[in-house]
């Protein structure tokens, strides 16, 4: 006889020993990959009975591609080759309210039962929380990181979500990067270079090939820099967010007049609109920098100035972009 254990019994897989009341068929006590673990459990209604066809989903706590699969016969699912960390179950069966475990974490070579499933009938409405809001700001971003407007010019900063989800700094940097290094982007900045090569914009760089190439690494640092101090660097110390949130809605006028005023003011991760002192900082500081490699006759004040102008125009010309192009 194998005596029972609970459903709260977290344990470590030995062969030939069967740690559950779970059929050992479905028990990953010998995960097939080397260093990972298991997940399996049962899906009860309220009497107990057994709930076969749930959709059963394993949530990766930072926010990966989650696990998904449909409980069995006798309401049993089972997760293996999962690999090590913390991770919710979700579970959604017709006529059942959605339920959602409890954060747990699963150890290398660990077999994991999650207790406690027991589904509720739903009710004529209710609001569930599903994702802690780090998860749902991730998932909001692999769908901005999908934008182009016309299909080929990079809108990962543009927000359709008017009360999205706050960004970690780790997103800021990532979204930047992404952003900043598009292929797209890089075309842009051949040609700019190509037409200051042709107006011989800052002469001391010369012409031909040598100074084609000294105009597009000014041009390409001018907008990395730009880019990750607007986009991240300050965004993350003043607690801003770097995205423009589309309108879509009210006059011709009051669209225009967000999409413009969107440069110098934002919003905080708190939610609170603020004056966009990311964006303002981020420019004089990439001007700045630009006196660093500008020929010496062009350097001085007036090109931290006119870079940073530059770079404000630039943003309010493409936030009316982002209103009026798209048809969202």
């Amino acid at each position: 006889m194998v005596p029972a254990i609970t459903p709260a019994q977290q344990s470590t897989a030995e062969p030939g020993i069967l740690g559950s009341s779970l059929p050992a068929a479905l028990l990953a006590t010998k995960p097939a990959t080397e260093g990972s673990g298991s997940v399996a459990g049962t899906v009860l209604d309220i009497s107990g009975a057994s709930v076969a066809g749930a959709e059963v989903s394993l949530l990766p706590r930072d926010g990966t591609q989650p696990h998904t699969m449909a409980s069995g016969a006798g309401g049993e699912f089972n997760f293996i080759e999962i690999l090590p960390g913390s991770y919710f179950v979700m579970v959604n069966a017709k006529g059942f309210a959605v339920f959602t475990s409890a954060e747990f974490v699963v150890a290398a070579l660990q077999a994991y039962e999650v207790p406690n499933i027991s589904l509720s009938l739903a009710a004529t409405s209710m609001e569930v929380t599903v994702h802690p809001t780090d998860v749902i700001a991730a998932e909001q971003i692999r769908a901005e990181e999908k934008q182009r407007l016309v299909g080929i010019l990079p809108d990962f900063y543009t927000s359709y979500v008017n009360d999205a989800a706050p960004l970690t700094w780790k997103q800021k940097f990532s979204l930047a990067t992404r952003g900043t290094f598009d292929p797209i982007a890089m075309v842009g900045v051949g040609v700019a270079a190509g037409i200051e090569q042709a107006n011989n914009s800052f002469p001391g760089y010369g012409q031909g090939a040598e100074g084609y190439g000294k105009r597009f690494a000014a041009k390409f640092a001018d907008g990395r820099s730009s880019d990750y101090l607007t986009h991240a660097i300050f965004p993350t110390l003043l607690h801003q967010d770097p995205r423009y949130y589309y309108q879509g809605s009210g006059t011709v006028k009051s669209r225009l007049l967000h999409a413009i005023g969107s440069a110098f003011f934002t919003r905080g991760d708190s939610g609170r609109t603020e004056p966009n002192y990311s964006y303002v900082l981020g420019d004089m500081c990439s001007g700045a920098l630009s006196n660093l490699y500008y020929p010496q006759a062009n350097r001085g004040v007036h090109l931290v100035f006119s870079n940073a102008a530059v770079g404000l125009a630039g943003r309010v010309g493409g936030n009316i972009l982002r209103e009026f192009l798209p048809k969202h």
